[in-house]
């Protein structure tokens, strides 16, 4: 794999595995209009071990006060320790729904699902959704008041990513806001959800690789760019897009998804018959 393919991947990956519009509708279109090969297993493990970096490095201290208060460490009448035991749960239960979509959808996920009519539909649709989902939240709730039915209806979004073009944090922020999340709240919650998914999905991929002997000698210096890259740029996006969120909307990725959804479809169709 040409390393400054590795670059540009790894990039994309970062600005849209967090963004709501789909890193893998852009990982797999990006190749198909740049005519270059599929990059595989092996690089596919780095782009999502660079994420997984990323939103691990950017909410620890969150991650390490829910871990010790669910492990039952600190003043368990401490209001703080109370909350950090509740979300930690919350995020369990919410993590089961795209476990099961993920297992159960694996070899449509990674080849039926993978075309552009898919992929153009799902951008489209996930982009109406959210808009009907600004209009109606209320933005009124922090993550200290998210509940268990919160939970478990982004948890329910968060498994239609398994289909190309939904995008994860797309889904999850889109159900955020039909359950009056305050945005910058959903966009948390998500990136928190997103934790457990993306580390399943790194360290499955990683032992199929490993059962098929492990890294090739061309492969390595593309990989360690990917995670590195993919960290760097994916923790950037985090920080800003929160920021973003705070004082700005989701019309802008509405758009873009829109804009996108119809390019892919035009251009599909046209290669499809040839034009």
């Amino acid at each position: 794999m040409p390393l400054y393919q590795a670059v540009v991947l790894a990039i994309v990956q970062g600005l849209t595995e967090f963004l709501p519009v789909s890193s893998t509708a852009h990982l797999v279109l990006f190749p198909w209009f740049a005519g270059w090969k599929d990059p595989g297993l092996t690089f596919d493990v780095a782009l999502h071990a660079g994420t997984l970096v990323a939103v691990v490095i950017f909410f620890w201290r969150m991650w390490l006060d829910m871990l010790k208060a669910a492990a039952g460490l600190g003043d368990s009448r401490d209001p703080d320790v109370q909350q950090n035991r509740k979300l930690f749960w919350l995020l369990v239960i919410g993590t089961i729904p795209a476990a099961i979509a993920g297992v159960a959808f694996e070899k449509e996920a990674e080849s039926a699902f993978r075309t552009p009519l898919v992929i153009g539909i799902s951008l489209i649709v996930v982009a109406l959704i959210m808009g009907w989902g600004e209009a109606v939240s209320r933005d009124n709730e922090s993550l200290k008041q998210v509940s268990l039915l919160d939970a478990i209806v982004v948890g329910i979004a968060q498994a239609f990513a398994v289909i190309p073009g939904v995008s994860r944090s797309g889904s999850t922020m889109t159900a955020g806001l039909f359950r009056s999340m305050k945005r910058e709240t959903a966009a948390r919650f998500s990136f928190l959800l997103s934790t457990p998914i993306i580390a399943g999905a790194a360290a499955k991929k990683a032992l199929e690789i490993h059962h098929e002997g492990g890294l090739t000698p061309d492969m390595r210096m593309p990989f360690l760019v990917g995670i590195v890259i993919s960290a760097i740029v994916g923790y950037a996006v985090i920080g800003w897009l929160i920021r973003y969120l705070e004082r700005r909307t989701f019309k802008v990725f509405v758009v873009y998804r829109v804009a996108l959804g119809v390019v892919v479809l035009v251009t599909g169709l046209g290669l499809h018959r040839g034009i």
